[in-house]
């Protein structure tokens, strides 16, 4: 068991009064590149990080689950199992972190597959708003949990697609699969090539230490939430060009439809759509370069994908540009805003030999700025979820 699990199998004991069944963690990731195409039948390129939600989780015979965080401030929830629906309005203010945890027990219900009562005690250390998915990793620490304790038996890709259901149909997020994906599915020293049409999945190698290589995560302290206006009209944006296209998703657009067609889209709906089709394409072109050992060539494709999410799918913001800008400036091959965008981070793949030049150089611009000193850090792909102890 690892040291964060031991402690959290502490404070379980000191606050339920008895032994948690087990702990059980999943990761969050950082998205390589293939930004807002999941929910658009596309591709994207994740990876898990070593930063975890983890859950130490008991099993009761009262009918209720009590759920409690470690996070500041956070009061305990309870709530009767068999009065849960996607319409409960209970997880509201300083509860609304339990939402991702009931929704996934909710979806487990859909299935028949219920428990009779459970305790639970969260931590994460996924940075919240970083656009780090920490909502997907408490979503699938506590889905192989209950997996676990039911006996459920049920396989990765449908549990992706229990935390899926949580949290579009319960929070209310319409978010494709891929934060849970690569939470569930991923490998250590790998990426995961997904395509999010058929859900097919593919480990890409992503050695960067061999490459003398790092990745820097340049979190701008500006939070943000998949549950937002920005985040839903980009996904309205995207059906209204289905329709206007007549495909069924845009992954059916090829670059040479695009350019025949986009006449018919008005602009603002153009650009969204340019950048789902030249975004799918990024992806596959990275995965390419990997596959053939070229991990330090696809710099240029990050950065092209920066600038697509900036100026046709409009989701950066002036602290993502500024850490895109000023990285490459100082010796980045590459930089781009990751996640959901409106705040979160930025990534840098950056020789290891200037991993502190930059680092340097982006926490000048933001105090030059009068912006909030970033965290920045290397990040490495790392294992997907399961049972610590």
């Amino acid at each position: 068991m690892s040291a964060a699990a031991t402690t959290l199998d502490a404070e379980f004991q000191n606050r339920f009064g008895a032994d948690a069944d087990g702990i059980w963690s999943a990761p969050g990731r950082v998205n390589l590149i293939g930004e807002h195409t999941d929910y658009n039948a596309g591709f994207a390129l994740p990876f898990a990080i070593t930063a975890r939600a983890r859950v130490a989780v008991r099993v009761t015979h009262g009918g209720e689950a009590v759920l409690e965080s470690t996070f500041a401030g956070a009061a305990p929830v309870r709530v009767r199992l068999d009065e849960l629906t996607a319409e409960d309005t209970g997880f509201s203010g300083d509860g609304g972190w339990a939402r991702y945890l009931a929704g996934v027990v909710w979806a487990f219900a859909r299935r028949g597959i219920t428990l009779p009562g459970l305790d639970v005690l969260l931590h994460s250390d996924v940075p919240v708003g970083a656009g780090l998915s920490s909502s997907a990793a408490v979503e699938c620490a506590i889905a192989v949990a209950v997996n676990d304790l039911a006996g459920a038996g049920l396989d990765r890709p449908e549990l992706v697609q229990i935390c899926h259901e949580a949290e579009n149909d319960f929070v209310g997020a319409p978010t494709g699969i891929l934060d849970q994906s690569a939470s569930l599915l991923a490998t250590a020293g790998s990426g995961l090539f997904l395509d999010c049409l058929d859900r097919s999945t593919r480990q890409v190698p992503l050695d960067l230490a061999a490459r003398d290589l790092v990745l820097l995560v340049i979190d701008t302290r500006v939070t943000h939430a998949h549950e937002s206006g920005g985040y839903r009209d980009r996904v309205a944006s995207c059906r209204l060009g289905e329709r206007v296209l007549e495909v069924s998703s845009l992954r059916e657009v090829s670059a040479q439809d695009f350019a025949e067609r986009a006449h018919l889209l008005d602009p603002e709906t153009r650009r969204r759509v340019r950048h789902v089709v030249t975004e799918n394409a990024r992806v596959q072109d990275v995965v390419a370069l990997l596959d053939a050992g070229r991990l330090e060539d696809i710099g240029p494709l990050l950065t092209a994908s920066h600038v697509s999410m900036r100026d046709d799918y409009e989701i950066s913001s002036p602290e993502l540009d500024a850490a895109v800008d000023t990285a490459l400036a100082h010796g980045a091959l590459g930089a781009r805003m990751t996640g959901g965008g409106f705040g979160g981070s930025a990534i840098a793949l950056v020789p290891i030999a200037l991993a502190e030049t930059v680092s340097t150089a982006v926490s000048a611009a933001f105090e030059r700025s009068g912006w909030a000193s970033p965290h920045i850090y290397a990040v490495v792909p790392g294992p997907g979820a399961g049972r610590e102890g």
